[in-house]
């Protein structure tokens, strides 16, 4: 177990001398078919050594861009002004030869996805030596020691033998700690790190952030830290800037910024973020709206047509980034002064809205009926090799054994890493047919016994929300047409089915003037409006929202949320819910199911699990993830759960957690052997809690 401890930069005496990196007054813009497309417009913030400076905002408000700017990575269509020094030195300008001797050696990055990132023709180990060879006068030799000693430094297990791993045959966290070690590989001034945790486990994220504490501490390099997520950056940043179509709105101490904001939008981000920490059940704030195109800005504040507290002059005059309480905190808003001086509330800019009141009252969990129960379900897959030739040489373990019941205006949610069998379970009950091992039954009806006819009518009671709707929408349907598919599908008449499409979108906060429209021409957070729309159109008991909402920017996840949980009310629905955001899991769900390696290992009701986790994976799962307070998420107790999952293939004996396991190395001998020779089964811990560990009474111990 490891301390949170303090913001990174704490370490290395962040902000001890002048500024590193300097970026006054950036621009960047983008010729279109529709016109100049203003990218970024007016950028300006200053790095010093060892200080991390957090840079958040919605997509397509210009981190990456101004990112990219400052590599020197953006196109030739780009037209980029304003200034960017390191150590004085302006880079604006430079051609690509005296660009390039700078770019990795004093200035590096951190890309978004490693594997798109790395050459895939390449060993991991040949890109970085050569990263080296590109600034030192190195042999080839003491180039390939320098990246077994760089992927040792980030934690890579087994570092010699995996620089002759190729990047598509590594896990998305060691390709994060191979693309850090590159970046670390000159000892850089500044590191920037572009969304270096998104599409991370959870647990895999933590790790991520340990290395790049490692890294820094062992190049003493400044961070500039782009990503969405403001709760990582509550517990590594030192400052914070908040950007809105294109430039800063709000900047300053991390811990002024969370605690003290003075931008509507600021503190709208930091309302629409779900909390671990938080009571269950909470409706999120909204920020209604999306960002404004800035192709045609108009004129006036970007955020006004969205904000709450604008005033005639917001519409008019977009205001400047001025000082507001101390001369660090900056805010970009008219209404500054009134929020700092008390005059207006921050918690009343944007008003929680009220929950919603439940269909089934006052009927416990015991009195409603099970509407979809899960019996030692199995799945395995082949593993094959071979050309014309195939032949199997293994068997991926992905489900194995797993027992759930989801009863009637419920939400369950299955939570767990990648590969840990959420998916392919969700799979084998929305196939509906007869599974490899194991029973499903779906509203009193078990489907290996299922007709033709009886799965036809089944599957109108279990509808489904896809984690990406423009992936899960036709886009060469129009709305009309994607909304009553099922309908017609069921045989539901012509006028039902025109009256049923405006009850849909009514009921999904759309009027009906979008039923002519396509997928491409709606916001994303619309596009995922109508894709539960569509699930809800033949009136189903069961919905299986599939990491519903991950794709979303933060403000318009909440609005989703909302929605879901106020048509759960209404009526009387049922949610399977996938997902990694624990955060989320606990605002939504009312049980939990914790998986790991095709096995659950902890259920139960998700104020129990989050409050007391009896098995050392939901420990470890909840330890990780951020709390958007700085004060708070630096003084938590982190467990870091080193190396990645056993493969499916190859399981380990016992327990399947054993060699990860925390609690493993510090149980005397004969407790260790139990874990190495018995697999364990799921105990009860309590009312509606059960647990696969054998020493799950040890989490009160010390």
């Amino acid at each position: 177990m490891v301390g949170a401890g303090t913001a990174v930069g704490a370490a290395c005496g962040a902000g001890g001398a002048g500024p590193v990196l300097e970026v006054t007054d950036l621009a960047v813009s983008f010729p279109t078919e529709g016109g100049i497309l203003r990218a970024v417009r007016g950028m300006s913030y200053e790095v010093r050594p060892g200080e991390v400076l957090g840079i958040a905002g919605e997509s397509g408000c210009g981190k990456s861009v101004s990112a990219l700017a400052v590599m020197g990575l953006l196109p030739t269509s780009a037209q980029v002004s304003g200034s960017v020094r390191l150590r004085g030195r302006q880079l604006l300008g430079l051609d690509d030869p005296q660009i390039s001797a700078i770019r990795g050696k004093r200035i590096s990055m951190v890309f978004q996805d490693p594997l798109s990132a790395f050459t895939p023709v390449y060993t991991v180990g040949a890109q970085i030596a050569e990263a080296v060879r590109a600034h030192a006068h190195t042999s080839r030799e003491q180039a390939a020691r320098r990246a077994v000693e760089l992927l040792d430094l980030v934690g890579m297990p087994d570092a010699s033998r995996r620089t002759l791993a190729f990047p598509h045959e590594l896990s998305g966290g060691m390709r994060q700690r191979a693309m850090i070690a590159m970046a670390i590989a000159n000892d850089p001034e500044v590191i920037i790190a572009d969304e270096p945790t998104t599409a991370l486990d959870v647990t895999v994220q933590a790790q991520v952030l340990d290395v790049l504490r490692t890294a820094q501490q062992a190049t003493g390099a400044a961070i500039v830290m782009i990503t969405h997520d403001l709760g990582v950056l509550a517990g590594v940043a030192d400052r914070l800037v908040v950007m809105y179509a294109g430039r800063p709105v709000e900047s300053g101490p991390v811990e002024e910024v969370f605690h003290a904001p003075r931008m509507p939008y600021t503190i709208g981000l930091l309302g629409s973020i779900p909390r671990v920490d938080a009571a269950a059940g909470r409706p999120l704030t909204p920020v209604e709206g999306s960002p404004p195109s800035l192709v045609a800005l108009p004129p006036g504040c970007p955020f006004a047509p969205r904000c709450p507290l604008k005033v005639a002059i917001c519409v008019d005059v977009e205001p400047a980034l001025e000082p507001t309480g101390s001369g660090d905190h900056l805010a970009a808003c008219h209404r500054s002064g009134e929020i700092e001086a008390g005059v207006l509330e921050p918690a009343a800019v944007f008003p929680v809205p009220p929950p919603a009141e439940p269909s089934v009252m006052g009927a416990g969990r015991e009195e409603r009926a099970v509407v979809l129960e899960v019996r030692e379900l199995v799945k395995s897959f082949p593993l094959t090799r071979g050309g014309v030739f195939r032949r199997r040489v293994g068997t991926i373990h992905a489900v194995d054994g797993v027992s759930f019941d989801l009863r009637e205006s419920e939400t369950l949610a299955l939570v767990g890493e990648s590969g840990s069998g959420k998916s392919t379970t969700v799979n084998e009950i929305l196939a509906l047919s007869e599974p490899m091992g194991g029973s499903v039954v779906v509203l009193g009806r078990e489907t290996s016994t299922l007709e033709a006819r009886t799965r036809k009518e089944i599957r109108r009671d279990l509808g489904v929300v896809f984690q990406d709707p423009s992936a899960s929408l036709d886009p060469r349907m129009p709305l009309g047409d994607i909304l009553t598919e099922g309908l017609r599908t069921h045989g539901v008449g012509r006028d039902q089915r025109r009256r049923r499409v405006g009850e849909l979108l009514r009921l999904v906060g759309l009027d009906e003037g979008h039923i002519s429209r396509y997928p491409e021409e709606l916001s994303g957070g619309q596009q995922q409006r109508i894709a539960i729309a569509r699930a809800l159109a033949v009136e189903p008991k069961v919905v299986v929202l599939d990491e519903p909402v991950s794709a979303l920017d933060v403000s318009i996840r909440a609005g989703i949320v909302n929605l879901l949980q106020r048509l759960k009310a209404e009526l009387g629905l049922a949610y399977l819910f996938i997902g990694h955001d624990l955060s989320l899991v606990r605002h939504v769900a009312d049980r939990v199911a914790v998986m790991y390696l095709g096995r659950i290992v902890e259920i139960g009701s998700v104020d129990r699990v989050f409050d007391d986790a009896a098995h050392p994976y939901t420990r470890a799962l909840l330890s990780a993830v951020p709390v958007p307070d700085p004060q708070r998420e630096r003084t938590r107790r982190r467990i870091i759960l080193e190396g990645e999952p056993p493969s499916a293939v190859d399981l380990p004996s016992g327990c399947r957690f054993r060699p990860r396991c925390p609690l493993f190395v510090v149980v005397d001998a004969e407790q260790r052997q139990r874990c190495i020779d018995e697999d364990p089964s799921t105990r009860l811990q309590g009312v509606d809690h059960r647990v696969a560990c054998h020493h799950a009474e040890l989490r009160h111990a010390g």
